[in-house]
């Protein structure tokens, strides 16, 4: 069992930064592929970012240039840090860990993007 916390989302201006944080519990964080997701009210929820066990990264075409996901084993985080955001980055954005057919996933934290 894996329990993801995110945190970092709040209101941003079009053009900022924000950097989300993604904190698991577990023992074998290293093994798992991380992934940030996000969400619109009444859209499908779609892949941001993710790395894997072994640091390879991927990105939505979307984000791509703009968004880093990082991962640090010894604190068993998962960072992404999103750079000159848009309005339409604003999502509730989703940590999560897949393990073969586990998946696990956080509460989301909301990120806005308004002037």
């Amino acid at each position: 069992q894996v329990q993801l916390v995110e945190s970092g989302g709040g209101l941003v201006q079009p053009g900022g930064s924000l950097r989300l944080s993604c904190a698991a519990s577990g023992s074998i964080f290293s093994l798992y592929t991380m992934g940030w997701y996000r969400q619109v009210p009444g859209q499908q929820r779609e892949l941001v970012a993710g790395i894997t066990s072994g640091g390879s990264r991927n990105y939505a075409d979307s984000t791509k240039g703009r968004f880093t996901i990082s991962r640090d084993n010894a604190k068993n985080t998962v960072d992404l840090q999103m750079n000159s955001l848009k309005p339409e980055d604003t999502a509730v954005y989703y940590c999560n860990a897949r393990l073969r057919t586990a998946t696990y996933w956080g509460k989301g934290t909301l990120v806005t993007v308004s002037s």
